[in-house]
């Protein structure tokens, strides 16, 4: 399938989604609204919304601060995961004495840490940042663990052979197998970052996406509420795309997957 008819069919998915919003908000059926714009707004009423925060300039102070929060959750939480999943993997003993504990700090539940983060930071990036770092850091680290663990036993057999250092090993073999699972990785990590910017946002900020869906949704404001949705996915997408192209960058030695859609 060629990348025009894809994009093509995925537009046509939002439209026919959008369009029958659309119809059961505002056209009766059976003497009913099956959606009723209170509950539901409309996607004209949203797109409205949205239209109005750019023209006024309003959204982009708010765009700007999520942003800032999210990347440094998304630096700091892969760059965490990525060393300390590379370090686990080349010391099974290390591993082994952290693994119920890294278990453990996983199975926590983010939502319970965002008012402690806010407690200990305050109000500020920081504590939106730092409940972005730990969504981010244990989906990049299990990853990255499991990519160099999963590195080819004859392909590690054979460069010892040829006798390569640690730290050759790492950069031409272990590194490499890595690459793929942590590009993998990569693209939840985004959301995940961006979901503890905006959760801790909406718990307790001044400014940012969340604060400006919580605002919305203290007024009854639905389609304020589906306004920042929007934006928030929208922005979501631009920076999976930009991670997209420096992953076709570093990994343009890998084979293009079959069934791919062509250039």
């Amino acid at each position: 399938m060629s990348r025009l008819k894809l994009l093509t069919l995925q537009l046509l998915v939002a439209v026919v989604a959008l369009a029958i919003w659309q119809i059961f908000s505002t056209v009766p059926i059976a003497g009913k609204l099956w959606l009723p714009p209170f509950f539901f707004s409309t996607p004209v009423d949203v797109a409205g919304q949205v239209v109005a925060w750019f023209a006024s300039g309003v959204i982009w102070k708010h765009l700007w601060i999520t942003l800032w929060e999210s990347l440094l959750a998304f630096g700091i939480g892969s760059l965490a995961g990525v060393l300390v999943g590379f370090w686990f993997a080349r010391q099974p003993r290390v591993a082994a004495v952290f693994d119920p504990y890294v278990k453990m700090v996983n199975a926590l539940p983010r939502v319970v840490l965002a008012p402690i983060f806010t407690l200990w930071l305050g109000l500020g990036i920081w504590s939106k940042v730092a409940l972005g770092v730990t969504l981010v850091f244990f989906v990049v680290f299990f990853n990255v663990y499991q990519g160099v663990k999963e590195t080819s036993a004859t392909l590690v057999d054979n460069a010892r052979m040829l006798g390569m250092s640690e730290r050759q090993m790492m950069r031409h073999v272990f590194w490499p197998s890595a690459l793929s699972w942590m590009f993998s990785s990569l693209h939840t990590a985004i959301g995940f970052a961006v979901v503890g910017a905006v959760v801790g946002e909406y718990l307790g900020a001044a400014a940012g996406l969340g604060y400006l869906i919580q605002q919305a949704e203290g007024s009854f404001d639905v389609a304020g509420v589906f306004a920042g949705m929007f934006v928030l996915s929208v922005f979501v997408i631009v920076i999976d795309l930009a991670v997209s192209l420096v992953e076709r960058r570093l990994l343009v030695w890998r084979p293009q997957p079959s069934g791919q859609p062509a250039d």
